[in-house]
């Protein structure tokens, strides 16, 4: 019998780290707990990348369904074995992924719910709403370590930031009963007649992403987050300090997208983003969004295997070196959670109502 002097998982559940939660962050994470993520759960830029594409070849037509599959497939088979967790939509990526093993059997699976558009109300701002059809319960159904939610919130305007919060807590308290890791993606916006280069939503970037992070991060188990501010419009100081009010702001471990950004600016921010905090990356375009700009499938391998699989390493490296890993956020060490088991009986107090005979109560749809 050992001598090892074991904790309770009270600890742990109540830093909100359920079995399912708990699982969920070890399939999506480096071994060092850090996150190398990459996302392939674009559709409608996707879509326009190779509708231009065909444009090119001087088909002036949308893109069928199969040949947007085969464009994530493909890409998935590439980029993924150098990621900890791949991010895929519900409606071209999830099942085509899985099916055609294309996702390697040890990198996470993070499935989008969020319908891609959706409406805007009279000032422009978004109303977010879930993919028709599919839900929560049909990611964790499908076997998914994590549910991912866009939800572009803007503090200032009241109406959207109202909406989309609401959007979220739902997500969120239907991930809590499913047992199910939630990835959330808050992104500023244009709106009122603005564009994206606009000067006023550059200058009030920084600090909607960090108020964001203050409202929002603690209904989430990791808050993905935009770089807070503009590579050029502020001073790299001044940047490395809105990351760290970013990072003490995020009540969650939280990884940076890409936001389409030309890679070496993008590697720039996550060498910036991992010294102030970030666990790691969940990125897109960034990665792969020259691909569509190869003539033929084996230029696009080429590329897909050569220069985009070299840019999952490059940011793997910056982040398994310099990340801050996911427990660290919660004061933990592997050692430590190494060392929690449960009491007797457990089993009647977890996922609600008994089903067994036994004496455990509990609410059906409850964790604990």
């Amino acid at each position: 019998m050992s001598d090892t002097k074991t904790a309770s998982v009270t600890r742990l559940l109540g830093l909100n780290l359920t079995p399912g939660k708990l699982r969920g962050l070890q399939c999506i994470s480096n071994p060092g707990g850090t996150l190398t993520m990459v996302a392939l759960d674009q559709n409608s830029s996707m879509i326009t990348m190779i509708k231009d594409s065909l444009k090119r070849k001087g088909e002036s037509r949308e893109p069928t369904y199969l040949e947007i599959v085969e464009a994530k497939v493909h890409l998935a088979r590439c980029l993924a074995p150098g990621a900890s967790a791949l991010l895929v939509d519900a409606y071209y990526g999830a099942w085509n992924t899985v099916a055609s093993f294309a996702l390697p059997r040890d990198v996470g699976l993070l499935v989008r719910v969020e319908r891609s558009g959706g409406e805007k109300n009279s000032r422009g701002a978004p109303m977010g709403a879930i993919e028709s059809g599919w839900s929560a319960a049909k990611i964790k159904r499908m076997g998914a370590n994590a549910v991912k939610l866009l939800a572009p919130f803007e503090p200032t305007e009241e109406t959207s930031a109202e909406h989309q919060f609401n959007l979220v807590r739902k997500v969120y308290e239907e991930c809590q009963k499913l047992d199910i890791l939630m990835l959330l993606e808050p992104v500023a916006f244009p709106f009122d007649g603005e564009k994206k280069d606009s000067k006023t939503l550059l200058d009030r970037k920084a600090r909607t992403v960090i108020d964001s992070a203050k409202i929002l991060s603690r209904h989430c188990d990791v808050y993905k987050a935009e770089f807070p501010g503009t590579l050029g419009h502020e001073t790299d100081g001044q940047l490395l300090e809105n990351l760290h009010k970013l990072d003490e702001a995020s009540a969650t471990p939280w990884v940076l997208l890409s936001a389409g950004v030309d890679f070496p600016q993008y590697k720039k921010q996550v060498e910036m983003a991992v010294k102030a905090g970030a666990s790691g990356v969940l990125g897109g375009r960034a990665f792969w969004k020259e691909y569509f700009l190869q003539e033929g499938f084996a230029a696009r391998d080429q590329f897909a295997r050569g220069e985009c699989v070299q840019r999952v390493h490059q940011i793997d490296e910056i982040v398994k070196v310099q990340g801050k890993p996911w427990f660290k956020h919660y004061g933990l060490t592997k050692e430590e959670l190494s060392l929690f088991r449960t009491t007797e009986h457990w089993h009647f107090r977890y996922g609600g109502a008994d089903q067994g005979g036994g004496s455990g109560g509990g609410v059906a749809g409850e964790v604990y």
